[in-house]
């Protein structure tokens, strides 16, 4: 049977949700590990951007883990989105920085 145009299945949002918060969290965890190897070289700006990567990374496998078990509240407040975003893409330029070579 096919669904009908205007209906909705209201587990597919879900799924969604979740699997965009993994894909997230994967990213996340591949710039963090990128990031862990220079911060062994005694630079403290290295340390320094190590220690704000695991922060967001922890921050964000928190909040996916708080959204897969239902731990979490249903509302986020009004700075989660904002802080979660703001983490990202700082992570993300870290990342890009890695790869053009800016960062070592």
């Amino acid at each position: 049977m096919t669904a009908r145009a205007g209906t909705r299945d209201p587990g597919l949002q879900p799924e969604r949700t979740r699997l965009a918060w993994r894909r997230t969290l994967l990213t996340l965890t591949a710039v963090l590990l990128l990031q862990l190897r220079p911060a062994f070289t005694g630079r403290v700006v290295d340390a320094a951007l190590a220690g704000a990567a695991v922060v967001v990374w922890l921050t964000v496998l928190l909040a996916d883990w708080r959204r897969a078990t239902g731990a979490g509240p249903r509302r986020l407040t009004r700075w989660s989105v904002p802080l979660t975003a703001l983490g990202a893409a700082g992570l993300a330029l870290l990342g890009v920085a890695h790869v053009l070579g800016g960062v070592h």
